[in-house]
């Protein structure tokens, strides 16, 4: 039967008809999304199974309807299912989100179609099955991180993760997270502000109780959720306000959990800034390396001693990239270089001649105030390192879209660097990432610049594959026009890590970047060691970690030539890669 979508009648209609029998009321969405029953209902909306006509197969799907009682309610309500839509529109596809199928307003009400995950919550699960093993938290983590870790890397943190809102697909059984209406855009600039206390409170992390969500938010509310699944027992009363602490164990009632995973469950829920602050921390400690055995060493007589001789230091990586270099510059006597990746795989970098120009824009904040900045020469990648170059320098292709030309991504910025360690002990040349500088200058098209709001043209779809044109996926290296310089993609299919530190504007840039572009800002201030290479912070910095993203992708409508993003140095998502950069200096 065909349900009315209308609030005061919900008759049930014939499947051939198209207008309610009782009200009138237009029984599709769309011409073509029939609501066939009502399977939820919440405080904003009421949710459809339904089935998609305009399909041969008719495939079932879901349509969420809006329910208010005043206006107050419907201006909140519009506010979360708008920003569901643009939410799951921004994640693109992944196979354990739900796919947003269309989103529109029919008859004075806004509905969101999503595909229909077919399987029970875990809520339903713990219900049926009782309460989960140490070995079914374990798997349950496993799956849901890596999915958790792909939201984060998008720029988005849930705000209610809880047993009903993840549902285990019953064709594959993976795990489905559901339900991103409390979803929130975490820049930097929206972290900064008071956000909208949602989420069930139970699973809710303080710090997101007060307002002030972060990333480290969604893992706190899924240890509550492992804690519920391991003991059946409401989170807040797993915590004992006589001793002021969790007391979860008392609860398992025979249910054995390893001094591994207790001390993960533990740490999921600590305070901040105790707690897991990203994914990866929680799944190298789900799954510590063995160590190697003890090898036993025969008892011989011991060794002369001898007298040390003192050893120069290491130099770094980064000593001398920003100064003259002191092997033989690369040619400058024409307008590219090449260089060998090996296995007969080649990298062209274009030359930039030295220039100025004016820096930033007046649209953001962020990228305020317009400044003048001097570059020395230098080359840069013709296009983004490709699957090919990195195969051949790194030898893995960690790529989600598979394509020896396409651009490598799901590389974060420590890839990066280390690539171009390997490729500059492989070459003999100091390779690295461009400044955010000397990329912009180059997507400008340095002193042949024409203008252009994107890099080599005014018109997006001439220059860059990006959202409108992409498909949703990357795209071979070189195939749109390339700007005033020969280079090409540095408006789309990817974006792409510079070496700075993020700041959060242009407004305490120190002078001496101003005059010389060509020197990362912040970067050489900072101090290495082997956790984290960039440790310590200087003035206007955006938090720890954060590094600089510039160009648009195949995700994205922003591509403008100015755009600057901040993204988390350790993280890895398909529509990040990055391209080299040369000191020449003639």
């Amino acid at each position: 039967m065909s349900n009315c979508l209308c609030l005061a009648c919900d008759r049930a209609n014939p499947l051939t008809t198209k207008f309610c029998t009782q009200c009138g009321a237009k029984l599709q969405i769309q011409e073509r999304y029939r609501a066939l029953k009502v399977i939820g209902q919440g405080g904003f909306g009421k949710t459809f199974l339904t089935q998609d006509e305009g399909k041969p197969s008719q495939p079932r799907c879901v349509i969420k309807q809006f329910i208010y009682e005043d206006p107050a309610t419907l201006r909140e309500a519009q506010r979360l299912f708008e920003q569901e839509a643009v939410r799951l529109d921004d994640l693109g596809k992944h196979n354990q989100i739900p796919e947003l199928l269309a989103h529109c307003e029919q008859d004075g009400r806004q509905y969101l179609v999503q595909e229909f995950i077919d399987g029970e919550n875990l809520l339903q699960e713990l219900k049926r099955s009782g309460r989960f093993s140490e070995a079914k938290i374990k798997d349950l983590l496993l799956d849901l991180l890596p999915v958790l870790q792909f939201i984060h890397a998008g720029n988005v943190i849930h705000r209610d993760i809880k047993p009903d809102n993840i549902i285990r697909r019953r064709s594959d059984g993976k795990l489905v997270l559901v339900d991103f209406g409390a979803a929130k855009v975490a820049t930097q600039t929206s972290l900064q502000r008071t956000a909208t206390i949602i989420g069930s409170p139970e699973y809710t992390a303080p710090e997101q109780a007060r307002r002030k969500p972060v990333y480290a938010s969604d893992i706190y509310s899924l240890g509550m959720t492992c804690l519920y699944l391991l003991t059946q027992i409401p989170p807040f009363d797993l915590f004992s306000d006589s001793e002021n602490k969790w007391v979860w164990r008392q609860f398992l009632n025979g249910i054995l959990v390893s001094n591994n995973l207790g001390r993960v469950l533990d740490k999921m829920i600590e305070p901040l800034p105790s707690r897991y602050q990203t994914i990866e921390e929680i799944l190298q400690d789900l799954n510590p390396p063995k160590k190697p055995p003890a090898i036993s060493t025969p008892i011989s007589s011991p060794p002369v001693p001898s007298v040390a001789t003192p050893q120069a230091p290491k130099p770094s990586f980064f000593s001398g990239l920003f100064s003259q270099p002191s092997q033989t510059p690369v040619s400058t006597s024409s307008n590219s270089s090449i260089l060998d990746c090996g296995n007969g795989v080649k990298l062209e970098l274009v030359k930039v001649a030295g220039g100025s120009f004016k820096m930033g824009s007046n649209r953001h904040a962020g990228e305020k105030p317009v400044h003048r900045v001097n570059l020395r020469e230098f080359l840069i990648g013709k296009y983004a390192v490709t699957q090919a170059q990195y195969q051949a320098v790194m030898g893995n292709n960690p790529s989600h879209f598979k394509g020896a030309q396409n651009p490598v991504e799901q590389v974060s910025w420590h890839d990066a660097i280390s690539f171009c360690e390997k490729l500059s002990q492989k070459s003999g040349q100091k390779v690295r990432l461009p400044t955010e500088a000397e990329w912009e200058y180059a997507a400008r098209g340095g002193n042949q610049s024409k203008g252009y709001k994107y890099a080599g043209s005014n018109n997006l779809s001439d220059v860059a594959w990006y959202r409108e044109n992409s498909g949703r996926e990357t795209h071979p290296v070189g195939q749109k026009k390339a700007n005033e310089l020969g280079i090409y993609d540095m408006s789309g299919n990817i974006r792409e890590w510079c070496l700075d530190d993020w700041h959060n504007s242009y407004q305490c840039k120190p002078d001496r970047l101003k005059n010389n572009g060509n020197e990362p800002w912040g970067v050489m201030d900072l101090k290495r060691n082997a956790n984290e290479p960039w440790l310590g912070r200087v003035s206007c910095v955006g938090a720890l970690h954060l590094r600089q993203l510039r160009g648009g992708s195949w995700s994205c409508f922003d591509c403008r030539a100015a755009l600057r993003l901040s993204f988390d140095a350790r993280n890895q998502t398909y529509f990040i890669g990055f391209r080299l950069l040369l000191a020449s200096f003639s």
